[in-house]
């Protein structure tokens, strides 16, 4: 087969976000081929000194900022927002997370955006979005996770609310910054026009909530959180075992909890009155899952597992991140991909969940380094001297 693109080969996206939520919209991008500038202060994002650390560098920066290439720009100098000037007329898309007004402030609003470049698509990502009475306000993702009501359906009646114990908020607000890109990308195809996309951390994880939304909105009680219990079907929840370890069984059919019935030497269980319907094991969830659990703690994790998975029950041990990196599933399909590293020998990454048959995307570059491409980008893309840079440098821009 001959050679094809990467779906994004040629986009090219100037990257002023920061954080999670708009390095990870960039990262998906990158991913998929698009030439992303990740702009920095000079002397690095306070990302940077983030811990866990590989050797001097963040874990966090490592694994945001993969296939990017980097500069340092000082965008509170007059000389450096000339050069994102220069940088924006080059772009197809603009990625940022600033409060709302930054760019204004910068000179680079929405009319001198448009002058610059009418076909870029400008992404921004903020945490009440653009409008609203709440806009300029903060946002961060434990405070999203609180207010969306996701945090209320985590937990349970006894720990009281619980976080994700993840960057929900803006992990979500990420990928649907990257998917609200794509779809301006091929709105262009058509129109010529660029256009402005406006996520929100808050929006975001609003969606997340699902249904109980829905219920909600229209008078339905929403259920009460059930903690590691699905709050919909029975039987569904984390089982200890005789080795001190958990496994998740979620036997949401009723063939599904024959088959597990079948599985713990108990098929009367399957046709038990108490557990006939779905309906009959949710209204008897506690003695049921009494039942489950004294079953599993005769038998070590493995063994458990080799039940289940022969008995064809879905299920799976509760694993630390470190199992999980090791998952033989997660490494057949790629998921896990290493790159080389002149300080670690060798850069360990997650790879790229979207699998595409033709042009795929791939884990090519590593995290730059701060202002590791600042020469390269400011002589290719912007057409600075070499002179011109070493003032540059001198008077503080970059």
């Amino acid at each position: 087969m001959s050679h094809l693109p990467m779906p994004l080969e040629g986009v090219k996206v100037l990257d002023l976000s920061r954080w999670i939520a708009g390095p990870v919209c960039s990262m998906l991008l990158a991913d998929m081929g698009a030439d992303v500038i990740k702009v920095e202060r000079p002397g690095g994002e306070d990302a940077r000194v983030l811990e866990p650390r590989l050797g001097d560098e963040s874990a966090y920066v490592l694994h945001y900022h993969r296939n990017k290439r980097g500069v340092t720009v000082n965008t509170r100098d007059a000389e450096g927002v000339a050069i994102l000037r220069r940088l924006v007329a080059w772009a197809d898309v603009l990625v940022e997370n600033y409060r709302p007004g930054t760019l204004d402030a910068m000179g680079l609003g929405p009319a001198e955006l448009e002058e610059l470049n009418p076909r870029l698509v400008v992404t921004s990502i903020s945490g009440f979005g653009q409008t609203g009475p709440w806009r300029h306000r903060p946002l961060f993702n434990p405070i999203a996770e609180a207010m969306s009501g996701l945090m209320s359906r985590a937990g349970s009646a006894e720990t009281g609310p619980l976080i994700s114990g993840n960057f929900t908020a803006d992990h979500t607000a990420g990928l649907y910054a990257a998917f609200a890109t794509v779809v301006a990308l091929h709105s262009r195809t058509r129109t010529g026009l660029g256009q402005h996309a406006d996520v929100s951390l808050f929006d975001s994880i609003f969606s997340l909530v699902g249904y109980p939304v829905t219920a909600a909105l229209n008078n339905v009680p929403v259920p009460p959180p059930a903690g590691n219990r699905d709050p919909v079907t029975a039987p569904g929840n984390i089982f200890a075992t005789a080795d001190q370890r958990y496994v998740y069984i979620d036997a949401a059919t009723t063939g599904l909890f024959r088959a597990l019935a079948d599985a713990m030497g108990a098929p009367q269980l399957g046709t038990d009155p108490r557990f006939l319907t779905q309906a009959d094991r949710m209204a008897n969830v506690v003695e049921l899952e009494a039942l489950i659990e004294k079953w599993t703690r005769g038998m070590t994790l493995d063994e458990l597992c080799d039940v289940l998975d022969r008995a064809d029950v879905p299920s799976g041990p509760v694993c630390s991140v470190e199992e999980a990196c090791e998952n033989p599933q997660l490494r057949a399909r790629d998921m896990i991909v290493s790159l080389p590293s002149g300080e670690h020998g060798e850069l360990r990454l997650p790879g790229v969940p979207v699998k595409l048959s033709r042009t795929p995307g791939q884990v090519r570059r590593r995290p730059p380094a701060v202002g590791e491409h600042t020469v390269e980008v400011l002589v290719d893309v912007c057409g600075f001297t070499d002179d011109e840079i070493a003032a540059l440098r001198e008077r503080g821009a970059v």
